[in-house]
C-alpha cells in the first residue's frame, strides 16, 4: 500500500480550505544516480488568509511563492522578473503587492491579501503595484504534462478543485537543517499536521486517465513491405506533439494485441545506422504484427534519443566516439538525463484505438512499467529479435547491463566492439 493518498482524497482535501503536501518523489535513473525531489507545501490561493500564510513561512521554511497560468499572470499586467528563468525552468515574474494593502506588504495579513487579490477573476493590472513582496511563478500551458515541476503541479490541483482562475500558494519544505527535506522527512511532516500528501508522479497518471488529451487528425491507408497496415495521425493536446499509429486487422474486439511502442530514431529508423538496432526492431515489430494479421505500432517522434532530440543524441554520439563514453555517460555529460521519455500521451492512443490488453513488444522491462497505470494491462511481454553488429555492441551491452534490456548478446560480446 502506497504511504502517498489518492489525488481524489488531495482535491477534496484543497476544496474543503487545507494545505496538501505535493512531492516530486524521490526517483533513481537508469544508472542508479538519485533523481532530486523535493516537496512543496500548498493551497489554494483563492482561500489564503493570514493564518495560512503565516503557517506556511513558519513550517515549510521556503520562499512562499504564488503559481498561476502564464495567460492570467499576462492579463494582470505583471513583468517577468530580469533573467526570469529560475532553477529547472520555472519562470519567476517581479514581485507585487496589492495597491490596496495599508502597509509594507510584508506582514501575514497583506500577503494574505495579496495573494487572494492575485487569485481574483475581477483583478485588473491597476489593482497591484511592483515590486511588492509576493512573488508570482508562471506555470507553463499543459500542467504536469508538460513540464513535471510543483509550480505546473499545484496549478493543475487548483484546477481540479475547480477554482477558477486556478491559483495556488505553495512554498518549499526545508528539514531541520534547513535543507530540502527527504521523502521520509515529508511524510512524517504530513502526517505531524494532519495533511494530505501526493507525489507528482500520480498526478500525472490521474490527468492522463481522466483526460483526453489526443485528438485524432487523420486516417489512411499504408501499403508497406509489411502488407497494409491502416495510419491514424494524432495530435497531442498537451503540447501539439504528433503521435502515429500504424494498425492492421480488429484491434479493438478486446483480445490481446500486439503493441509496440517505438520512440523515434531518424538515424536508426530513416538513414539506416549501425550504431543501435532501433530501425531493425522497427521493421522486425511490423513483421511480427504482419504474421499475427493484427496489432499496433505507435510511433512516438518526441522520444528521439530517449527523450532528448536528435541534436542532442548526435552530441552524445561525438562523446562517445571521442572519449570513450557509453550512452548513459554522454547524456550526464550533456546536462541530460539517460531516459526522460514518457508513455502517458501515447497510452491514450491506445485506448482511443480501443484497446486494454498488450502484448507488448519491447526487450525493455522499464517500457512495461511506464504503461502502468493507463488504463491497460500488460499480459506478455514480447521479444524482439535483433541481430548485434560490430558497431552497436557497445550500445547494447550498455543496455543489457545498466539498463536490464533483453539483447542477442553473449556474455563475451566482440571482441572489435565500436564505441556507441
Amino acid at each position: 500500500m502506497s504511504d502517498f493518498d489518492p489525488i481524489e482524497e488531495v482535491i477534496e482535501a484543497l476544496q474543503a480550505g487545507h494545505m496538501i503536501v505535493l512531492v516530486d518523489e524521490r526517483a533513481v535513473d537508469i544508472d542508479g544516480s538519485e533523481l532530486v525531489g523535493e516537496g512543496e507545501l500548498m493551497m489554494v490561493a483563492e482561500l489564503a488568509d493570514s493564518t495560512s500564510v503565516h503557517f506556511l513561512s513558519q513550517h515549510a521554511g521556503g520562499p512562499v511563492y504564488v503559481a498561476a497560468e502564464t495567460s492570467h499572470l499576462e492579463q494582470l499586467g505583471l513583468d517577468a522578473a530580469h533573467g526570469s528563468s529560475g532553477p529547472r525552468g520555472a519562470t519567476y515574474m517581479v514581485p507585487v503587492n496589492a495597491r490596496d494593502v495599508d502597509g509594507t506588504g510584508v506582514s501575514a495579513h497583506e500577503r494574505a491579501l495579496t495573494i487572494r487579490r492575485l487569485a481574483d477573476p475581477n483583478s485588473v493590472s491597476r489593482d497591484f503595484v511592483q515590486p511588492g513582496h509576493v512573488t508570482p511563478i508562471a506555470a507553463q500551458s499543459g500542467g504536469v504534462l508538460r513540464r513535471a515541476g510543483h509550480t505546473e503541479g499545484s496549478v493543475d490541483l487548483a484546477r481540479l478543485a475547480t477554482f477558477s482562475p486556478p491559483v495556488a500558494v505553495l512554498a518549499s519544505i526545508l528539514d531541520k537543517e534547513g535543507e530540502v527535506a527527504s521523502t521520509p522527512y515529508l511524510l512524517d511532516f504530513a502526517t505531524q499536521h494532519g495533511l494530505k500528501i501526493a507525489t507528482l508522479r500520480d498526478l500525472i497518471a490521474y490527468r492522463s486517465r481522466s483526460e483526453k488529451l489526443v485528438q485524432l487528425e487523420a486516417r489512411a491507408r499504408m501499403p508497406t513491405r509489411h502488407g497494409e497496415f491502416t495510419t491514424y495521425a494524432y495530435r497531442s493536446l498537451v503540447d501539439s506533439s504528433p503521435y502515429i499509429a500504424l494498425v492492421m486487422g480488429e484491434v479493438s474486439d478486446g483480445q490481446p494485441t500486439l503493441v509496440r511502442m517505438h520512440s523515434c530514431c531518424v538515424t536508426g529508423d530513416a538513414l539506416g545506422s549501425n550504431l543501435c538496432d532501433c530501425g531493425e526492431q522497427l521493421q522486425a515489430a511490423m513483421a511480427m504484427i504482419a504474421a499475427e494479421g493484427r496489432g499496433v505500432i505507435v510511433y512516438i517522434q518526441s522520444h528521439e534519443g530517449r527523450g532528448i532530440g536528435v541534436l542532442h543524441k548526435l552530441k552524445a554520439y561525438e562523446l562517445q566516439q571521442e572519449q570513450g563514453l557509453d550512452t548513459i555517460e554522454a547524456n550526464h555529460a550533456l546536462g541530460l538525463p539517460a531516459d526522460s521519455r514518457d508513455y502517458g500521451i501515447g497510452a491514450q492512443v491506445l485506448q482511443d484505438l480501443g484497446l486494454r490488453d498488450l502484448r507488448l513488444l519491447t526487450n525493455n522491462p522499464r517500457k512495461r512499467v511506464g504503461l502502468d497505470g493507463y488504463g491497460l494491462t500488460v499480459v506478455e511481454q514480447v521479444a524482439i529479435v535483433a541481430d548485434p553488429n560490430p558497431h552497436n555492441i557497445r550500445y547494447l551491452r550498455t543496455k543489457r547491463d545498466r539498463m536490464g534490456h533483453a539483447t542477442l548478446l553473449e556474455e563475451g560480446d566482440h571482441p572489435d566492439a565500436k564505441s556507441a
